[in-house]
């Protein structure tokens, strides 16, 4: 295993893969680092640090030559790559190489005042490309503005009032959709449920670049209309439907005497009178009542883009509420009927629901559909 690993750190070397050769030999050299079986990697870390220094002090040196802004962010990273890759190795130097009998060599430089300069030369150039992009009406180059200014703030705190641009640039590039119910219908929508469709907190849509709102606000321009129109509305006139039917069964009813087909008794071997089990049929009449009530509910959901004021897309959403009650009553012997249907016999008629009730019952079906359509058609 040992060997192994070496031959696999000697491989990352060789594809000059040599910040995950360096992960590799330092792992292995967190324990037991002056053994004679670990030397291989001390000596392979010596030259992959080397190597990877080597590397990024060469790129570093054609980046800046170039004055190209667009490589000012390239030239911050690779500084810190520089810093982090010793802060890496000095906790486990020093490092002895035994034949040798010295140190192994690990040319440290200091680079901060190289990380200083480059991350300022960065902020500068992303914080005057920034302004420039909020200055564009196109939300994208407010997006664009708001992950530059919040980069910024990450490698350089305070910096300027890119905390300030930070919000502007989330305004700006923010999408606000109005969200609201129209009722294109002969019937009276229940408020409670135009309420309950458009409490958009339920939702969890609202994301980075999207804030849906049910209410228009002050001050806040709106660049889309979600509206949920409601077209036709079916309710069905109250029913109570009556079945009548009968139910047999036989029952086990004590024992009796087994008699042959002459009509005398059958007896075993020892001359005793066989004994078997009596049954007997038992009848129910049921009186069955269902009631029964619908509502249908057909809207759609129009995308409006308010700039041009023109309907994007368009979706169809119909929903079903059903109202059934089922309740029996009997003559005869209830233990004739299926034991899955005894409780029919402990319910009574209810009050039907009222129209508004019904359609107010179609909400929970509405609301997944409604919010599907949604999930599935965001705007951009």
């Amino acid at each position: 295993m040992f060997s192994c690993g070496v031959k696999t750190t000697q491989s990352l070397i060789s594809d000059g893969n040599y910040d995950a050769a360096i992960n590799r030999a330092v792992e292995a050299l967190k324990t037991n680092r002056d053994s004679k079986g670990k030397q291989d990697y001390v000596y392979l870390l010596e030259e992959a640090f080397a190597k990877a220094k080597d590397r990024d002090l060469r790129n570093l040196e054609m980046l800046e030559k170039e004055k190209n802004p667009a490589n000012l962010e390239l030239i911050y990273n690779t500084y810190v790559q520089l810093n982090n890759r010793q802060e890496k190795i000095r906790p486990i130097l020093p490092l002895q190489l035994l034949k040798q009998g010295k140190s192994a060599q690990f040319l440290f430089d200091n680079y901060s005042d190289q990380i200083i300069n480059s991350k300022n030369a960065l902020s500068k150039f992303l914080y005057e490309n920034a302004q420039v992009l909020l200055k564009s009406p196109n939300k994208l180059d407010s997006r664009k503005a708001y992950d530059d200014l919040v980069y910024i703030e990450s490698i350089n705190p305070n910096y300027k009032n890119a905390k300030k641009l930070i919000n502007d640039a989330q305004l700006k590039g923010t999408d606000f959709v109005n969200v609201y119910a129209a009722n294109e219908t002969n019937m009276v929508i229940p408020k409670q449920l135009q309420d309950d469709l458009l409490d958009f907190s339920d939702y969890g849509l609202n994301d980075k670049w999207t804030v849906y709102h049910n209410t228009r606000q002050k001050n806040i321009n709106y660049d889309y209309s979600l509206i949920l129109n409601f077209r036709e509305i079916h309710i069905s006139p109250e029913q109570i439907k009556e079945k009548e039917f009968i139910k047999e069964k036989e029952i086990k009813d004590g024992v009796k005497t087994l008699l042959d087909s002459r009509g005398k008794p059958v007896k075993d071997s020892l001359g005793r009178p066989i004994k078997i089990d009596n049954f007997k049929k038992i009848t129910i009449r049921i009186f069955e009542f269902r009631q029964f009530k619908a509502c249908q509910v057909a809207a759609k959901v129009d995308y409006v883009d308010l700039k041009s004021n023109k309907l994007l897309q368009s979706f169809p959403v119909a929903s079903e509420y059903i109202f059934e009650n089922v309740y029996s009553t009997y003559r005869g012997d209830k233990n004739a009927c299926d034991e899955s249907y005894l409780g029919y016999f402990n319910k009574r008629a209810v009050p039907f629901p009222n129209n508004e009730q019904m359609v107010f019952d179609t909400g929970e079906d509405l609301k997944a559909k409604f919010k599907n359509i949604i999930i599935r058609n965001r705007f951009r």
